[in-house]
C-alpha cells in the first residue's frame, strides 16, 4: 500500500506542476458538507491510505502531511508508515495549523490549490485570508482527482424513494411555500439547497447513497416561482417523478446545476457560507448578489410536526424492544465467555431487524468495553475487538434508522463487580442526565444556557467531558441534526416545542473506564405564566437505565423519583410487546429504586 500511496502522491504532484501549484489541500468532505460521504468523494482516503473519517492532507512539491485529531493518531501512524506522509497531530500543543505550516514552507508568491466543490465557502475564504499574510494565494477551481484517480467510483446511482405525506406529515408544496416566505424575509429571490438532509426533507424523498443517513445525492434550486431538483436521472423511479411533478418540482441532471447557476436570472441568492461549497461562487452569475445567511431549512425541519413526533414514538418503541432483548441476553452470554464488542453490535442489529421498519444503523455502533470506553469516539474493529469480561462497564452508544423515525441511545452497562470509583462516576453522570431532563425553561432558551445542568455535579468534583451534551436528531434523516445543540460553546439556536435533542453527559478516564447515558428528548410547551411560555423535555427513548451501579445517597431523592417515573413509563410502553424471561427481566430492570 505504501508504494501505491507514493505513486498517487506523485500523480498529484505532476498535476500541481502542470497547473502552477506549489501545494494542494485535500479535505475529507463531499460536495454537500456531509458528515458521512459516498466513496466517490473519499479522495483523501484514496490518496493517503488513511481511512479515518476526519483528516486533511496537504501535499507540496517536496513534502506531504496529514492533519487529524486525537481519535485517529494511532490508526494514522500505522496507515502512513512507509508512505512518506508525516502525521500532524491536530489539537496537540505545538502542532501548526495547515495555513501556518504552508506559510512557513512555501515561498512568497506560491499558489495553493483546493477542490472548491468539496470545501465550503467559509473554509476557502478563511484559508485565503490566512495565506495572503505570507504572500500566498489560493485557487479553488482545481479538480485533480477527476483525472489522476483511476477507477474512481461514480456518484451513487441508488434509486430515490418517496416518504409519503402520511409519514412526513407535510406536503412538498407546503414546505416550499414556507421556504419561499423565509427567503422573502431574507430579501433573497432564490436559494440553492446543498445539504442532502435538507434536500430530502423539502422534497419528501429518501435514499441509500450515504452510510447511515437515508439521503439521495442532489441539489435543489428554489426561487419564488420554480423549484428544480438536480439529480442523476437513473435515480428517478416513475413514482418519484410523479411525486415531484405533483409538487411542481422539475428535474435536471446532477451536474446541470453549474449551468443553472451561471444562467441564474435572479438578482439575489441566499448562500450559507459554512455549508455551501465554494464552487457555487465560481459558477454563480456575476450579475447576482449572494446573500450570506443560515439556511432557513435547518430550523424548519428541526421542529417536528405531530406526524413526525408520532413516528419518533413508534421508532423508539421498536428500538426499546430490541434494546431490552439485547440487555436480557448480554450478561448471561458474557458469563459464559467469548462475547466480543462486535458480537454486541451484531446481536443488537439482529434484534432490530425483527421489526420490518428497520432500515439500518443511524451511525456506527460504539460498543466499548472497559478502557476502550474512555476513547470517546471509539468504534470496535477486528483489530481492537475486546472480549467482554464479567466485570466493569460496557458503554453501548447505538442508533437505528426506521422508516418512521431515527433513534440514538447510550447505556453504560455493568457486566459484573464494579469499583467504588466506577459507581461514583456512574452516579454523577446519571445525576447530570436527570438534572437536564428535569429542566423547565423559557421558550427560546438555547442549549448553551442549559448545558451546565448536566455538568454541574462533575464540575463540583473537578471533572468534565469535552464533547457536547446534546444534538438534534432528524426524522428518518441524519442522526446529527442542527441548528440547535446543547454544549458549552455558544450555540444560539433556540430549543422550541417540537424539537428533538439528545441528553448525553459522560465522563472518561483514560486507561480505566468511560461512562455515558443518553436519551433522545422532545421539547414540549409545558405552561404559560405571566412571564411567558415555558418548556420542558420529555424522554422519547424507552430503555431501562441500569440501577445496580447507582449510589442512592449520591443520586439524591429528586433524581431518584424522576428515575422511578421514567422506568414506570418504559415498563408500561414495552411490557405489552414482551413475554417470558424477557418480560421478567424488564420488570426487574424497571422496578423502583
Amino acid at each position: 500500500m505504501s508504494k501505491e500511496v507514493q505513486n498517487r502522491v506523485d500523480a498529484l504532484r505532476k498535476y500541481m506542476l502542470s497547473n502552477g501549484l506549489s501545494a494542494f489541500i485535500v479535505v475529507s468532505s463531499d460536495a454537500h458538507s456531509s458528515e458521512y460521504v459516498a466513496d466517490c468523494w473519499k479522495s483523501r482516503e484514496w490518496l493517503t491510505g488513511f481511512d479515518g473519517s476526519a483528516g486533511t492532507a496537504v501535499i507540496t512539491l517536496a513534502d506531504a502531511c496529514l492533519w487529524t485529531d486525537s481519535r485517529y493518531w494511532l490508526a494514522a501512524e500505522q496507515s502512513l508508515q512507509g508512505t512518506g506522509i508525516t502525521l500532524m497531530k491536530d489539537g496537540l500543543q505545538g502542532t501548526p495549523s495547515i495555513t501556518e505550516w504552508l506559510c512557513r514552507n512555501l515561498e512568497q508568491g506560491s499558489v495553493v490549490g483546493v477542490d472548491g466543490t468539496v470545501c465550503s465557502i467559509a473554509e476557502v475564504e478563511e484559508w485565503l485570508n490566512e495565506l495572503s499574510v505570507a504572500g500566498l494565494s489560493l485557487e479553488a477551481r482545481h479538480t485533480p482527482f477527476d483525472t489522476i484517480w483511476e477507477d474512481r467510483p461514480s456518484v451513487p446511482t441508488h434509486k430515490a424513494f418517496v416518504m409519503p405525506q402520511e409519514t412526513s406529515g407535510e406536503s412538498v408544496t407546503d414546505k416550499l411555500q414556507r421556504l419561499r416566505a423565509e427567503l422573502a424575509e431574507f430579501g433573497a429571490e432564490g436559494m440553492l439547497v446543498t445539504m442532502l438532509d435538507e434536500v430530502a426533507w423539502l422534497t419528501n424523498l429518501r435514499g441509500n447513497d450515504v452510510d447511515y443517513n437515508p439521503v439521495t445525492v442532489a441539489y435543489l434550486l428554489v426561487t419564488a416561482s420554480e423549484a428544480t431538483l438536480f439529480i442523476l436521472p437513473e435515480k428517478l423511479t416513475p413514482q418519484v417523478r410523479a411525486h415531484l411533478a405533483d409538487a411542481a418540482v422539475s428535474t435536471a441532471g446532477y451536474n446541470d446545476v453549474w449551468q443553472a447557476l451561471a444562467t441564474y436570472s435572479g438578482k439575489t441568492l441566499l448562500v450559507q457560507p459554512t455549508r455551501c461549497n465554494a464552487a457555487v461562487m465560481e459558477y454563480l452569475n456575476q450579475q447576482c448578489t449572494p446573500i450570506y445567511g443560515n439556511s432557513p431549512v435547518a430550523a424548519m425541519k428541526a421542529v417536528k410536526n405531530s406526524v413526525e413526533i408520532a413516528g419518533f414514538r413508534q421508532a423508539m418503541l421498536a428500538e426499546g424492544i430490541a434494546m431490552v432483548k439485547l440487555l436480557h441476553w448480554l450478561q448471561p452470554a458474557v458469563e459464559k465467555g467469548g462475547v466480543t464488542e462486535l458480537d454486541v453490535d451484531r446481536k443488537l442489529t439482529a434484534f432490530r431487524s425483527e421489526d420490518s421498519r428497520f432500515a439500518g444503523l443511524s451511525f456506527a455502533t460504539i460498543a466499548a468495553y472497559g478502557a476502550n470506553a474512555a476513547i470517546v469516539h471509539y468504534e470496535p474493529t477486528e483489530e481492537s475487538n475486546a472480549t467482554l469480561q464479567p466485570q466493569g462497564f460496557l458503554l453501548l452508544d447505538c442508533g437505528g434508522q426506521y422508516t418512521c423515525g431515527t433513534t440514538d441511545v447510550t447505556r453504560t452497562i455493568p457486566l459484573g463487580p464494579l469499583t467504588d470509583e466506577e459507581k461514583r462516576d456512574y452516579t454523577l453522570v446519571l445525576r447530570g442526565h436527570i438534572s437536564l431532563a428535569m429542566a423547565h425553561f423559557p421558550q427560546g432558551t438555547c442549549g448553551t444556557q442549559l448545558d451546565v445542568l448536566a455538568r454541574q455535579w462533575l464540575w463540583q468534583n473537578g471533572e468534565n467531558y469535552l464533547h457536547g451534551t446534546g444534538h438534534g436528531v432528524g426524522h428518518f434523516l441524519n442522526v446529527h441534526e442542527g441548528p440547535h445543540q446543547i454544549r458549552m460553546n455558544n450555540m444560539p439556536a433556540p430549543l422550541l416545542p417540537g424539537v428533538t435533542v439528545t441528553n448525553e453527559p459522560g465522563l472518561y478516564k483514560a486507561g480505566r473506564h468511560g461512562i455515558r447515558i443518553e436519551n433522545t428528548m422532545l421539547v414540549n410547551h409545558c405552561e404559560t405564566t405571566e412571564f411567558g411560555d415555558y418548556c420542558s423535555m420529555e424522554p422519547l427513548t424507552l430503555c431501562p437505565i441500569d440501577k445496580t451501579a447507582i449510589i442512592p445517597e449520591l443520586l439524591g431523592g429528586e433524581a431518584t423519583a424522576y428515575l422511578n417515573e421514567y422506568h414506570k413509563k418504559v415498563y408500561e410502553a414495552l411490557s405489552p410487546h414482551l413475554s417470558g424471561d424477557v418480560l421478567e427481566f424488564l420488570e426487574k430492570a424497571c422496578s423502583a429504586l
